[in-house]
């Protein structure tokens, strides 16, 4: 499942922070609008909110897959395209 995540784009798709060493940004969520290589930018309450992929783990589309955002760290063409392997 969650390759199945990581091979798609996240453009338009609904998020949430499952984790994070700040439990201040645990549970936010919204629609994300933008990926670059390094952050995430969710549209959450009309706010464009950014954050760090290595500081977090996040569901998509309410999906109980979890992705760590570390491991995500490189450009959203980059990842779509990319092979994973099941682990």
């Amino acid at each position: 499942m969650v390759n199945a995540l990581l091979n798609q784009s996240w453009i338009g798709r609904d998020m949430s922070v499952t984790s994070s060493p700040d439990q201040a940004l645990v549970g936010r969520s919204g629609i994300i609008v933008d990926e670059s290589r390094e952050t995430i930018t969710i549209l959450e309450n009309d706010r464009e909110v950014v954050f760090g992929k290595n500081s977090i783990e996040f569901s998509i589309g309410g999906s109980n897959a979890t992705i760590v955002g570390a491991l995500t760290r490189q450009r959203s063409e980059d990842r779509i395209y990319r092979n994973h392997r099941s682990e």
